[in-house]
């Protein structure tokens, strides 16, 4: 079997935290390669009396954290995860020297990835109706399937990740039909497509990162939706004065809990939010923040290491 090698950037005081990181999102081990788990040379005991001096030199000067991933449909998203994980780590303890926290990927040239995750990324139904199908992929559409077509391409959102599926779940369940949605960090498109077919008059799908908004449109064009979906490149808060009945936002919970107070300019009253991308440790954080911006929790979902939460706007 192939593995992808992923190297987390960081310090010895956060290779704990990082190597943690990579468990809860899938790596099948860890090594930490670090200088500081190498004596002084120059102070020899014992065992290091034999060891080569110069060995210190051939360690990276960052510490490295080492994990191995099974190439998956899911590979891609677990990336884009691990990234908004380890930036959330980072945040909740700003004055904690993490380094970098880059991420480099080994074993395989990332130019191969767009090809190599395709042969793993088959046809799957997501709640009731739902049924996520890649472009490349056949399916025999059974009675009341409603088929999302989608490439996700380098964008996040191929609906294999748990805060993406969990979103499309609470979809179909608060959907009644004709409401104005907006999805916020649309990234593929897929939210907005889901909303589309399950009844949205209009939907507004909105990302910052122009490749996102490049892919969701062809999403959007390969599955006849360009009538219905918007999709736009830009921040919902500085970009438009849109409204609408429910906003959906699959992102990172620092995000989410800055946008709370902001989205009832966006949110009308009574509306509903559906939101994900939460690591469990943040969730009260989440709760909080929608609380305290006027929200009532209806629902929280959760799979894994990662929770979805369904609120609705006070009138």
């Amino acid at each position: 079997m192939d593995w992808v090698e992923i190297s987390v950037h960081t310090t010895t005081l956060g290779a704990d935290m990082v190597s943690e990181a990579l468990i809860a999102h899938g790596a099948t081990g860890t090594m930490v390669e670090d200088r500081a788990d190498i004596p002084d040379p120059t102070k020899p005991n014992g065992i290091w009396e034999i060891i080569d001096p110069n060995l210190i030199n051939t360690l990276p000067e960052d510490v490295l954290v080492h994990a191995w991933f099974e190439p998956d449909a899911s590979f891609a998203e677990k990336m884009q995860a691990l990234s908004a994980h380890l930036e959330e780590i980072r945040n909740a303890a700003p004055d904690f020297d993490f380094g970098t926290l880059a991420i480099d990927t080994l074993n395989v040239k990332d130019e191969d990835w767009s090809e190599v995750w395709k042969k793993f990324y088959k046809p799957f139904r997501a709640g009731k109706s739902l049924v996520v199908k890649p472009t490349w992929e056949s399916y025999e559409k059974q009675e009341g399937d409603r088929i999302i077509e989608i490439d996700p391409g380098m964008a996040f959102g191929s609906g294999t990740h748990e805060t993406t599926g969990m979103c499309l779940e609470l979809l179909e369940e608060a959907l009644q039909g004709g409401e104005r949605v907006i999805d916020v960090g649309t990234g593929s498109g897929i939210l907005a497509i889901g909303a589309a077919m399950l009844g949205a008059k209009e939907v507004l799908a909105i990302d910052i990162d122009p490749t996102a908004v490049r892919v969701a449109k062809e999403n959007v064009e390969h599955n006849g939706l360009q009538d219905t979906i918007t999709t736009l490149e830009g921040n919902l808060l500085d970009k438009v004065d849109a409204q609408c009945e429910l906003c959906v936002a699959n992102i990172i919970a620092d995000v989410i809990c800055m946008f709370a107070a902001p989205l009832n300019d966006h949110i009308v009253p009574g509306g509903l939010f559906i939101c994900s991308g939460i690591i469990k440790e943040r969730e009260q954080d989440v709760v909080n923040a929608l609380t305290a911006a006027d929200y009532t929790i209806l629902k929280i979902a959760r799979k894994g290491e990662w929770v979805a939460m369904l609120s609705r706007r006070h009138d």
